[in-house]
């Protein structure tokens, strides 16, 4: 939890800031960046935090209160400024920012330029490189309609690389080259030339270059009816229709073939809602929007709001920068922003607040656009809200908390008989799902629940692997020296934080020095690093803070080795629950009976939907070990020995067992294989060699010595020996994966 700090401990001096245009950042007691804002004079703007604290505005005044330390960086110009507050903000996420939750399935109709027949489709997510993107879409069937219509005056290709290749391999086209809805270059109808040419004309229909097709098209149906060529003349009067429908379907907003985003924003003292028109060649080729808190925003006016939409939008270099920039309401420092946009176009970049004619027509509906969506917005978001803080609430109520758990930590244990055994931790912050922050740990078995050392080969238990995964999470967390070697814990996929960096040690914090004048120089000399805190970045590390709230996937046995490890590690206020299956009971530590709540409870549904998680990442990550484990080889890991030197040894032997009874000259015999590698082959082989069989009915040892190559017991040559002795060991066995 983080506590409130006298601004009057961490203000800077003023002489030792400097007036020049910067970026500065405050952060808390725990090192955790809370906002990050810009100044033409960085002396001006942050003296003014500290010289009426009273004064502030509730929000401000908050965040001074919270903060624990601010730092800055000079830099040489306000558009610079501009540049590194954006990128500061979306690196950190500050809590102070205003936050804008951009709906991220948006469909657009992408154009893949950079491939070597280029594809029409519909693509979502992150834009690509070498690919021309349209809209964005409200719908991904209004773009199928729009390119179906399309498809019969550009005959691009839209069919997967699969259908591709297997048309390239058969001779013979898909469906759409069948009916002339495609150019069909994988079969040589047309040139790479020819096909890169119709979609090159595909994108500037669909940028807004619409007259010249048009145009085209009625001139050669002309010439076509005059040389009576009628069936030709029919095809392009349909083509010309086509044509006409998706133009019709985009109707003209600026007849001055203007390309322009036009921004519209609304909003309450709470939340606000922008959506943007996309125009191209005078008419709306895309729609987009966004709904965001202000709540515990700063700089929340909506001239700061729209300066800030404007930096998210164009900032990544996704969205095509147009030659106008409409907004419903001037940026905070609009010529800062028009030159910025200037310098990622290229060219010149007007933004301006239309005063009359169409522009302001359009304004106006873009305008109502926003204010209907903060109403479906708020409608929507009510019962959600409501459900949240209701959960939180009970089991604040029923867990007897001090406050609400906003921080939730949960813990499954997965394995099948004590393989493969491994953890999954999921967090949950203010009831929603905290992805970025989810762990997965490899259990090694090798501490009991108490904390001593387990017996080699000791079966691992649920109790015993839960000890070992929350005493492993709550050491780095303490930041002890022995925590540091990150060994078996992975990240997911996109998690934030460097394997190979884990806690940093505390560091003492240390008085103000002078700033460095020198131009995009931090403004500390030697920069404070809290606990928990990476000092190259500032950001929080992995385990760096702990949770109002513990959960385990388990009963009495699994709540009390928790409450254990915990105790033994003296960690103070974190509570533990466990919620056991089938009854769905809540077990707390040292109570001799579970707790029931209804079973229309909120806060057992969140307990769920947290245990639900947990085992979902568990079971998961176990399964992909399984796998992997299942597939291993003995040959796996010798150095020297890759896939083509081991399947040569299996094509030669036929099995691992054969390989491991052969002599070293044997096997050095082998294309490939030189004396070094066989000797670390033997040598493995030897040392991992099976315990013998026994007959378990008289107890007595076989010989497993396996026959010579290519002669049967009576010493006659095998007709057959070709392949894996099918009594023998497979090729492929089964082994623990270590770590």
């Amino acid at each position: 939890m983080t506590g409130v700090a006298d601004p009057s401990t961490y203000r800077p001096r003023p002489g030792e800031i400097p007036v020049d245009p910067g970026v500065y950042r405050f952060l808390d007691s725990e090192g955790r960046v809370i906002y990050v804002g810009k100044a033409k004079s960085l002396r001006a703007r942050l003296s003014s935090y500290f010289q009426d604290v009273a004064g502030l505005h509730p929000r401000t005044r908050r965040m001074v209160f919270t903060g624990a330390r601010v730092e800055w960086t000079v830099v040489s110009t306000e558009v610079e400024a501009l540049q590194l507050e954006y990128s500061w903000i979306k690196e950190f996420e500050p809590r102070f920012n205003v936050k804008y939750r951009d709906d991220k399935s948006y469909p657009y109709l992408a154009v893949t330029m950079g491939d070597t027949y280029p594809r029409a489709q519909v693509m979502r997510g992150k834009k690509k490189p070498g690919t021309r993107y349209f809209g964005p879409y409200t719908h991904a069937w209004a773009i199928r309609e729009t390119l179906d219509l399309l498809l019969r005056v550009f005959p691009v290709r839209t069919c997967s690389n699969g259908v591709f290749r297997r048309a390239e391999q058969v001779g013979r086209p898909c469906l759409l080259g069948y009916i002339e809805k495609c150019s069909a270059p994988c079969v040589g109808r047309v040139s790479e030339e020819e096909h890169r040419d119709i979609a090159a004309d595909f994108c500037d229909f669909m940028a807004g270059d619409t007259g010249r097709f048009v145009t085209r098209i009625e001139r050669e149906m002309k010439e076509a009816a005059a040389d009576l060529d009628f069936e030709r003349a029919a095809r392009l009067r349909d083509d010309l229709g086509a044509l006409t429908t998706a133009l019709e379907r985009s109707a003209v907003v600026l007849p001055d073939a203007t390309d322009a985003d036009v921004f519209g924003l609304v909003g309450d003292e709470l939340e606000a809602a922008v959506q943007v028109f996309h125009v191209r060649g005078g008419r709306i080729r895309g729609q987009r929007g966004w709904i965001l808190e202000r709540s515990q925003g700063l700089d929340d006016t909506d001239e700061a709001l729209m300066e800030q939409l404007l930096g998210q939008v164009y900032g990544d270099g996704g969205e095509v920068v147009p030659r106008e920039v409409l907004v419903s309401t001037a940026p905070r420092d609009v010529d800062t922003v028009a030159a910025w946009l200037t310098e990622r176009r290229g060219a010149a970049v007007e933004v301006r607040v239309p005063q009359r004619g169409d522009k302001r027509a359009l304004m106006e509906t873009v305008t109502r656009n926003a204010t209907q969506a903060l109403s479906r917005h708020k409608v929507a978001r009510a019962g959600d809200l409501t459900a949240r803080s209701k959960s939180l609430e009970e089991l604040q109520e029923t867990l007897e908390l001090d406050e609400a758990p906003l921080r939730i930590e949960c813990y499954d244990v997965s394995h099948v008989q004590g393989t493969n055994v491994v953890a999954s931790m999921v967090v949950f912050e203010d009831g929603l799902p905290r992805k970025s922050e989810y762990r997965r740990f490899i259990v090694r078995g090798d501490r009991l629940e108490n904390g001593e050392a387990a017996q080699p080969g000791a079966p691992v238990h649920d109790a015993m692997a839960m000890a070992e995964v929350l005493r492993r999470r709550f050491r780095r967390h303490r930041q002890d020296p022995s925590g540091m070697n990150p060994a078996g814990v992975e990240e997911p996929e996109g998690a934030a934080y460097d394997l190979d960096r884990d806690v940093a040690p505390a560091a003492a914090t240390v008085a103000p020095a002078a700033p460095s004048q020198a131009q995009g120089g931090s403004g500390r000399a030697a920069p404070v690093v809290a606990p928990g805190v990476d000092p190259r970045t500032g950001r929080p590390q992995r385990f760096a803070y702990a949770p109002q709230l513990v959960v385990v996937d388990g009963g009495r046995p699994q709540v009390e080795a928790a409450a254990r490890v915990l105790d033994d590690m003296g960690v103070d206020g974190v509570a533990v629950v466990g919620l056991a299956k089938r009854l769905e009971e809540v077990w707390l530590p040292g109570e001799e009976f579970p707790v029931i709540l209804p079973r229309t409870s909120e806060g057992l549904f969140l307990l769920q939907r947290l245990r639900d998680e947990a085992h979902r990442f568990a079971i998961t990550f176990h399964r992909q070990r399984r796998s992997k484990a299942m597939t291993a080889s003995e040959l796996d890991g010798i150095p020297g020995l890759g896939p083509a030197r081991r399947a040569a040894l299996l094509a030669e032997f036929g099995s691992v067992k054969r390989i491991r009874a052969a002599t070293t000259e044997e096997v050095q015999a082998v294309p490939g294989i030189g004396p070094a590698l066989a000797r670390s082959i033997s040598d493995r082989l030897a040392g991992s060699a099976p315990a013998p069989a026994v007959d378990l009915l008289t107890g007595e040892v076989l010989d497993d010595t396996p026959p010579e190559r290519g002669v049967q017991d009576g010493g006659t040559p095998a007709a057959d020996d070709e392949g894996a002795d099918p009594t023998g060991d497979d090729a492929v066995t089964e082994r623990e994966e270590t770590t």
